[in-house]
């Protein structure tokens, strides 16, 4: 038998083997319904308990996870997860409480979320946090909601357009349409930032506000970024920051000392949670005083009655409530744990580690994957794949990635930048995995060049070879390509 092959529990089944034995029952029997009653024996895979341990153990190790390989994917960054907040997360004070209990009763979790909210608001330079969006993405929208509720509140009505830079989030847009507003896509400049004379051309009477990421998805600090928000900021607009990116300045940079009026936080990446496969997440948005009255209620303040005591309260002019109970609590308290490990100078370390990292890393493969703005970095950096050998594209070496032991970076995004590679290696990288990276990419680029073909057909070591990218979201059926 081939010990590296993964079997199926059919293909180890033998009649007679069994994992487990009940226990007899000390209950009396009942008879079922005969209708119910099942009329065949089921077919069950018949293994005994280390076959069965062996093979689900085999099947975990096939997940590729930060906790066994770098991950460098840029824009939604899989950061390590200290353990330590595992543990906090899991408290029973805090995983067993139900959400409908008493405030009285749910104290600490009401001191935590307090807490958290002023250290937010602290971080980023705002006068108020709510803790209520689920993602990123829905942090958008209420910050769209937010600032629509605003100019409606002041009876000008007529902002029906929300700018939009062309190296935003793709979620940018989406959330601007969904809150009623027509997205207006803003040109980059010749060296990556908003085209500051193209927004003084579109920002007029009709502009409710713009969205801003910074560091933008292209891994640079706006260079402009103070003009651009007096910009839009002269013509009645007002500012919204994605904060996806705020790993990159966090205890350097005060988004809301800058000018914006409401950003949101991505807790899970920020503030490290696990979140691949689409979740857990929490979005977080912070106001400035010119919106700090209409942020999703209910948030967390001090009771009128006792100085000493929480209580819930939704703001003035709130657009509402946007998530049940109190958001994604477990999160929350992951977050607040990173937040107290680190604190103010930790955080500002893991920023500057961030930049460090990815600075190094470009620095050491800008002469094979040259930066498409060949510029200091933040958090990431997005070079183009297109001076790889002659039919040969970013996929490709992704995927040969693969074959190495690497995840691979995310590709083609931002759209801006054709045969896009963005690399983002996080603050808690060694130097040695940097290297080795870097050492990887240069032996897949030679690669190319003298086998493209290999290139092409990879990954080749892995369960699952090349997949039709298209046919994989339309129809994932996996049974024919597992190399069983």
């Amino acid at each position: 038998m081939d010990q590296n092959k993964i079997s199926s529990l059919w293909e180890l089944s033998s009649s007679g083997r069994r994992a487990v034995r009940v226990p007899a029952s000390d209950v009396p029997k009942a008879e079922l319904d005969e209708k119910l009653a099942r009329k065949v024996e089921p077919e069950l895979p018949e293994v005994s308990e280390l076959d069965l341990i062996r093979h689900y153990t085999r099947l975990s190790t096939l997940n590729y996870s930060i906790d066994t390989r770098f991950y460098p994917l840029g824009s939604c960054t899989m950061k390590y997860n200290p353990r330590l907040n595992e543990q906090t997360a899991r408290m029973a004070g805090f995983a067993a409480s139900h959400p409908y209990a008493p405030e009285s009763l749910v104290q600490g979790n009401l001191e935590l979320l307090y807490e958290l909210q002023n250290g937010l608001s602290e971080l980023a330079g705002f006068k108020a946090t709510s803790l209520q969006p689920a993602a990123g993405a829905h942090g958008e929208l209420a910050g769209v909601l937010m600032i629509k509720k605003y100019h409606v509140s002041r009876g000008d009505k007529g902002r029906t357009r929300f700018l939009i830079p062309d190296s935003a989030h793709g979620t940018n847009p989406a959330s601007v349409a969904m809150g009623g507003f027509e997205a207006v896509e803003l040109p980059s400049d010749g060296r990556g930032n908003i085209d500051l004379s193209k927004l003084k051309e579109l920002c007029d009477e009709s502009i409710a506000g713009i969205m801003i990421t910074n560091p933008n998805t292209l891994g640079l600090f706006e260079e402009q970024i103070i003009e651009v928000i007096e910009t839009v900021h002269a013509c009645g607009g007002l500012v919204y920051g994605d904060g996806a990116n705020l790993n990159a300045i966090m205890g350097v940079v005060k988004p809301g000392e800058l000018g914006f009026d409401v950003m949101h936080y991505n807790l899970h990446k920020t503030f490290s949670t696990p979140h691949g496969g689409g979740g857990p997440g929490a979005g977080p948005v912070g106001a400035a005083d010119s919106l700090k009255d209409f942020l999703p209620g209910p948030i967390v303040v001090v009771s009128e009655d006792d100085p000493d005591s929480y209580t819930l309260a939704k703001p003035e002019k709130s657009i509402g409530r946007l998530k049940g109970f109190n958001g994604n609590f477990g999160v929350l308290v992951r977050a607040y744990t990173y937040f107290l490990s680190l604190g103010g100078n930790g955080l500002r370390d893991a920023s500057e580690s961030a930049v460090l990292g990815a600075n190094y890393l470009m620095s050491k493969v800008k002469d094979i994957l040259p930066p498409w703005y060949d510029r200091i970095c933040m958090h990431e950096f997005v070079s183009s794949g297109q001076n790889l050998a002659e039919g040969v594209h970013t996929m490709d070496l992704a995927k040969r990635l693969i074959d190495y032991g690497f995840h691979p970076p995310t590709v083609y995004f931002p759209l801006i930048v054709p045969e896009a590679l963005m690399v983002e290696p996080t603050e808690t990288e060694s130097l040695e995995i940097l290297d080795a990276f870097a050492d990887t990419l240069r032996i897949i680029v030679k690669e190319s060049q003298e086998n493209p073909q290999l290139l092409h057909d990879a990954p080749h070591r892995e369960m699952v070879s090349r997949l039709d990218e298209v046919m994989a979201v339309k129809k994932p059926v996996l049974r024919d390509i597992l190399r069983l």
